[in-house]
């Protein structure tokens, strides 16, 4: 655990100045050992009286791939491994709104604090903010809220990390090129994780070899992966590498490529760090690396959240609540250490 600095101003609700950043191993590892009402991935509560027991809400998008199914069922498992949780869950919004509307409904059944990883950070802002606005603690899940004062804490991957990481591995596997061309199949256009994947990216290789000829939004579904990058292929003779979003939508991006019989053509990488991205690479081919970005994050801001009910803070730390942001670390993973994580693959 790293402490990265300390933010300036607190809200009404005494946000204490402080980020952290966390190590994956860290992050993924305390959710499978959580147990009793002291267990848990952020588990520490020192002398705090967490007894008493405490209503958690919980909400997410729709379940449309592995990572936000794996996110539902880490935080119903933390959740289930604490004896003071009383658990609210309303997920499955297809767009903001109906996501909006079901946070609502949730916030009517005298939460004490609330995870939510919403569809859209910027627009669900509003109804988080209401919440804050109600005294009910808001944990922001990855999309970050626009309005530091919609939520309490926020934790997450480093969505720019994992661009700057995929870019650097880029102009390192690239290096020997005149000219790399290379695609990028971005996430959701418009949301946060996906503008930061992409500005990671290309800050990285600025000034390099590389080309980017085409970056096209899959939406992080396999299907739209496949579509988009069938209609890229048929436009360009030759490409030496693409950078995917997500590993689950990279799968129907390789599906493509080999539908085309260029998988010899070029390498692919990942982002989330799925269990079948970690047997492609452990396999070798055309699936070279990922980026970890572990929806056991999702089992932290349930914890995160009790604490926060409790007024408790985190056992390893010297302050006496919780801190305002919590950032997992991004790390790449290839053939050569795949061995060393692959046991968290989703």
């Amino acid at each position: 655990m790293r402490l990265i600095g300390t933010p300036a101003g607190t809200t009404a609700s005494r946000i204490l100045p402080i980020t952290v950043v966390l190590g994956f191993v860290l992050a993924a590892c305390g959710g499978s050992t959580a147990s009793g009402s002291g267990g848990g991935t952020t588990s520490g509560t020192g002398d705090c009286d967490t007894s008493e027991a405490v209503t958690i809400g919980f909400s997410a998008p729709a379940a449309d791939h592995g990572w936000l199914g794996a996110v539902i069922t880490d935080a119903q498992t933390e959740a289930d491994s604490h004896d003071d949780v009383e658990f609210r869950s309303a997920n499955g919004g297809t767009d903001a709104d109906q996501q909006a509307n079901n946070i609502r409904t949730l916030a009517e059944q005298d939460l004490d604090a609330i995870a939510i990883l919403p569809y859209d950070g910027a627009a669900l802002t509003p109804v988080a903010q209401e919440l804050m606005d109600r005294g009910i603690p808001v944990v922001n899940i990855d999309r970050e809220f626009s309005a530091a004062t919609a939520f309490r804490t926020w934790i997450g991957g480093d969505n720019y990390g994992i661009g700057r990481a995929a870019g650097l591995y880029f102009r390192d596997r690239l290096a020997d090129l005149d000219e790399a061309i290379v695609v990028e199949i971005q996430g959701i256009a418009g949301i946060s994780v996906t503008d930061l994947r992409t500005q990671g990216f290309m800050d990285a290789i600025e000034g390099s070899n590389i080309n980017v000829v085409a970056s096209q939004p899959g939406d992080f579904n396999a299907d739209t992966g496949r579509e988009v990058m069938e209609t890229i292929l048929q436009a360009n003779e030759h490409i030496d590498a693409v950078y995917t979003h997500d590993d689950d939508m990279a799968e129907g991006v390789v599906q493509a490529i080999r539908n085309a019989g260029r998988e010899d053509e070029m390498f692919l990488t990942g982002a989330g760090g799925s269990a079948n991205a970690m047997a492609a690479i452990k396999e070798g081919g055309i699936y070279a690396a990922t980026f970890l970005y572990n929806p056991i994050m999702a089992a932290s801001a349930v914890n995160l959240a009790r604490l926060i009910a409790h007024g408790c803070g985190m056992e390893d730390l010297a302050e006496s609540e919780v801190p305002q942001r919590v950032q997992l670390d991004a790390t790449t993973v290839t053939q050569e250490n795949v061995e060393d994580y692959e046991q968290y693959g989703f």
